[in-house]
């Protein structure tokens, strides 16, 4: 038996900020199994958000040994690896390939104020022209300027930065890497779909250029497993590792992104919110007049997904509901999430559309895609008493949908057809308010862990399992796409009118938000 099933296993690893999975597939895309463990992470005062590496490592590794356990021979079925994880962030080691400090993650913001200060100067244009990516406090450049100005001495031992998947290959493979798609919008010149010096210059980091790893194309390129990992992990020494792209990158390709269709779109809700779409080459990139967004090389020749992205999605709905769940606790009901959520689509779709407006800014971080604002709110406009929960609830689903809107406008015309995955997907309230807002039909993509789907995709194309990428997908992508659901009419054109007033509004509440950011600031609480 395990003659004939030999190497038909693909093992994909996704190493996100909330958990750390690893997924078999057979060559052709099924799923086999499954294994997770929450991810651990630490906040502190100052917008600290740190990493331990060497504990990111071992849960890995005994994310990889519980795969083991649920996929009966996986070490002598395995035929490649591929990794995956979140983005942005520094990751640094030394000479040795010893972690020199803990990881900053996306999530820190010491790098704010420096962020703040470039994109109010004449350099933001330029660097802007050359990343294709708004500057943002999250992202590995700013965050190496920001600890070449306070904290040298961990630079001056650093041989080596990385973001987490690179770390994770590298412990791997002994290769140090990064992927096309982190080169870029860290410190690179998209065009060219690698680093770049006069983007160092322009953050001010020229000096950290050495720090900078080999970019390296995981469809194409592949390292083998080193003996130290073989004997840690349990998987066979010498087989294939692939480098995959960023993390959203790979859900984007696994849920469906990438299709011979014109004016394709890709919706992740998630804790936060990230819309893309595909553009077949770099003169089909739409950059805009704020400077926001990410635009990253995509695992296909000449192809780029643009982004926008939302600080924060379902975390508002999670607001919500916790503030019904916290009035139930005081009076000494016991509920969860979950029994609010069995009947949201049923509540939500009873009440008016369109009659209060919610701004969805609820992350202490603010908001970065279609703008930067670190002191944006979240915010009810039209409340009327005669105004219930489920309003608010619907309201907040109305929110996240002008968001989505709002954040595409910014990359050109809307898509046709926009693919969602992320765990709401599976809100038809959710998903009809959506097709409306956009006035497209969307796809909802069923495959659970699309991330480790399209790590291990690259990994198919690159052992040649596929001759690219376009034959991959009919296989690993088109049997996991739902049929179209066409927006409602009369919804898309009621939304189509309140939208404006969204948008009005967003722009107006500006000077409020900076009012309330300065008083809390001086600690008047607001």
């Amino acid at each position: 038996m395990a003659a004939v099933r030999s190497r038909d296993v693909i093992v994909g690893i996704d190493a996100g900020t909330s958990m750390i999975k690893t997924v078999a597939f057979t060559r052709d895309g099924r799923q086999l199994g499954e294994s997770a463990l929450p991810n651990s992470y630490s906040a502190s005062a100052g917008g600290r958000v740190e990493q331990d590496m060497a504990r990111t490592w071992k849960d890995m590794v005994a994310a990889v040994r519980g795969l083991a356990a649920a996929v009966p021979e996986l070490a002598a079925r395995a035929a490649a690896i591929a990794v995956t994880g979140q983005g942005d962030g520094t990751w640094l080691i030394d000479d040795d390939g010893r972690p020199v400090a803990p990881a900053l993650l996306w999530l820190d913001s010491r790098a704010a104020g420096l962020v703040e200060a470039i994109r109010n100067s004449e350099r933001n244009a330029p660097l802007y022209q050359r990343t294709g990516s708004g500057l943002n406090a999250c992202q590995q450049g700013p965050q190496l300027a920001w600890l070449q100005a306070h904290t040298p001495e961990i630079l001056s031992r650093a041989t080596t930065v990385f973001h987490c998947k690179d770390w994770l290959y590298f412990l791997l493979t002994g290769q140090r890497a990064t992927d096309p798609s982190e080169a870029t919008f860290t410190c690179g010149d998209f065009r060219k779909r690698r680093f770049d010096a006069e983007t160092a210059r322009l953050i001010g980091i020229s000096d950290l250029v050495r720090l900078f790893p080999e970019v390296v194309d995981g469809v194409a390129v592949t390292h083998p497993l080193s003996a130290a990992a073989a004997m840690e992990t349990g998987l066979p020494e010498g087989i294939p590792v692939s480098l995959g792209y960023v993390d959203v990158i790979c859900n984007a390709l696994g849920a469906g992104l990438y299709d011979s269709a014109p004016d394709i779109g890709c919706t992740i809700i998630g804790s936060t919110g990230m819309h893309m779409r595909l553009a077949p080459d770099a003169g089909a990139v739409t950059l805009n007049a704020e400077a926001t967004g990410y635009t990253m090389p995509f695992p296909v020749p000449g192809h780029y997904a643009q982004m926008q992205s939302n600080m924060a999605a379902t975390l508002n709905i999670d607001w919500l509901l916790d503030v019904a769940l916290d009035l139930l606790a005081s009076e000494g009901v016991a509920r969860s999430r979950t029994d609010l959520v069995r009947r949201i689509d049923e509540q939500v779709l009873q009440v008016r559309p369109g009659e209060v407006l919610f701004h969805p800014f609820i992350s202490e971080a603010g908001e970065r895609g279609p703008f930067v604002a670190h002191e944006a709110c979240a915010q009810f406009s039209g409340l009327r008493s005669h105004h219930r929960y489920w309003d608010l609830m619907r309201a907040v689903m109305e929110g996240l949908a002008f968001a989505a809107r709002d954040c595409y406008a910014a990359m050109g015309k809307l898509p046709r057809d926009v693919r969602i995955t992320g765990g709401a997907a599976r809100s038809r309230a959710l998903c009809a308010i959506l097709a409306a807002a956009l006035g497209c039909k969307i796809r909802v993509c069923s495959r659970g862990e699309a991330g480790a789907a399209g790590a291990a995709m690259i990994a198919a194309v690159a052992i040649g399992r596929y001759p690219d990428m376009a034959s991959c997908a009919e296989d690993w992508v088109r049997p996991h796409l739902k049929e179209a659901q066409e927006p409602d009419s009369v919804l898309a054109a009621h939304y189509a009118q309140l939208f404006p007033a969204y948008l009005d509004a967003r722009l107006a509440s500006r000077p409020v938000w900076k009012q309330l950011a300065a008083l809390r600031a001086g600690g008047v609480h607001v």
